[in-house]
């Protein structure tokens, strides 16, 4: 090998390791995220609610393939979850009456296939339109389904559903996955196998005419590609993944029921993938941890947690329509154009300097609303109620009092702020102006 060889190899293997760290350093980060945070919560209520992650994050990223990358909204997308979790708990009933050699962490493999046959079967006439058609046949379908779940008994168990036992199936290592971190381990890795796979479609020719279909379909036409083959090949794939999710709920709670096929199965995993934001593959993935903490959070301390859910997803519809994702990635610009003053020492203190009026005025508005619902609804067990640990009395006058002046108050103080934050923009974009003009 002559000297200039052996020095394009020297030169040649860092920029191949650092390709490869680039390329596949996030997943080894996630990973080991998957593995350490069952060591750091600890808690049989942690293991729980991180399973119950999983499965959302696999299930909101199937939701985003249709909305998300190929603008299809769909009101009936727990039809494919569900019946994905209804088969997998009777192949998983099948396998332990017949004593057949199947492992529990195969069984999302039916739950995929059940949702990708379903899929192709619904798809083939909800996919012949786009917009608003297609919406209103996927609820048409969703409702249909649900409606046939407390029919057919034979299938669906009606209102009880059906239940099974995990530990009662074919045990490989001696891995009976009767405690919850076994599950949990179970769902972190199909739910990491399933990120992979979704995130590898979105970078392909296919996913990039999802895009294409979503932008301007009849662009995507004129140069050669049929929207409705495309709608259909990603409507298929979408159901197949929420079929994976499904079966991982069958696994995770060993029953399920009619509500799995619901409308309100379908309108949470809307809410997660659109708060998360579904311009981003990450955005879905940030909309499940947060709806599903909620929810199990939420419910603990109010009766009318969906009413906050309601009123988050108005906001985010109405000032953030990119979601969590979509602010975060915001700043994307300044971070890659080096304006690391601007961002911590202009943006970030307004930011910081606004959160606390705006807390303030929330902090107010939940008042109002729990004092409220115990006048209107509660009024029969008395006025007496609890906010955040302080005893109050929701029919006397000083308790609306101090939800008045914390929310106007607070709203008051927050409007202010949003002039200094206007400034810090524009202070921001120059900086990343006179970036790009040095780099050219």
């Amino acid at each position: 090998m002559t000297d200039t060889a052996k020095i394009g190899a020297r030169t040649a293997q860092p920029a191949d390791w650092l390709g490869m760290a680039r390329r596949y350093g996030a997943w080894l980060l996630l990973a080991a995220a998957f593995a350490v945070l069952p060591k750091i919560f600890a808690s049989g209520t942690a293991h729980t609610m991180m399973s119950l992650m999983g499965i959302m994050i696999v299930f909101a990223l199937s939701y985003n393939m249709l909305l998300g990358e190929t603008g299809l909204l769909s009101f009936g997308h727990a039809v494919y979850y569900g019946l994905g979790g209804f088969l997998a708990v009777h192949a998983m009933n099948t396998l332990a009456h017949d004593a057949l050699p199947v492992p529990v962490f195969l069984i999302p493999l039916v739950g995929g296939f059940s949702g990708l046959v379903f899929g192709i079967v619904f798809g083939s006439v909800s996919t012949r339109r786009g917009g608003t058609a297609f919406a209103m046949i996927s609820l048409g379908l969703g409702e249909l389904v649900a409606s046939s779940s407390l029919i057919l008994r034979s299938f669906f168990g009606g209102e009880e559903g059906f239940s099974t036992n995990r530990t009662k199936l074919f045990r490989v290592f001696d891995l009976s996955f009767g405690p919850q971190l076994q599950v949990y381990y179970l769902i972190a890795a199909w739910c990491l196998i399933s990120m992979i796979a979704m995130y590898a479609l979105t970078r392909t020719p296919f996913g990039r005419m999802c895009n294409a279909v979503r932008d301007n379909p009849e662009r995507a036409q004129f140069v050669g590609y049929n929207p409705y083959t495309v709608r259909f090949i990603a409507f298929c794939l979408a159901g197949l993944f929420a079929g994976i999710a499904g079966g991982l709920a069958a696994i995770n709670f060993e029953l399920v029921n009619a509500s799995v096929v619901g409308a309100g199965q379908s309108g949470t995993v809307l809410l997660a993938a659109y708060i998360g934001g579904i311009g981003n593959f990450i955005g879905p993935v940030i909309g499940a941890v947060l709806v599903t903490y909620l929810q199990v959070m939420l419910s603990d301390v109010t009766e009318i947690w969906q009413l906050y859910f309601g009123l988050l997803f108005i906001g985010m519809v109405m000032f953030a329509p990119g979601g969590i994702a979509g602010l975060i990635f915001m700043h994307e610009p300044l971070w890659h154009a080096g304006a690391y003053r601007v961002l911590f020492g202009r943006l970030i203190p307004a930011y910081l300097l606004a959160l606390l009026p705006g807390l303030t005025a929330l902090l107010g508005l939940i008042l109002v609303i729990e004092m409220t619902f115990r006048l209107m609804v509660k009024a029969s067990e008395g006025t007496g109620m609890s906010f955040f640990g302080v005893p109050l009395d929701a029919a006397a006058p000083v308790p609306w009092i101090a939800a008045a002046v914390l929310l106007v108050g607070g709203f008051y103080l927050f409007r202010r702020t949003w002039p200094l934050i206007a400034d810090a923009w524009q202070a921001a974009h120059g900086e990343v102006q006179q970036a790009r003009r040095r780099a050219a």
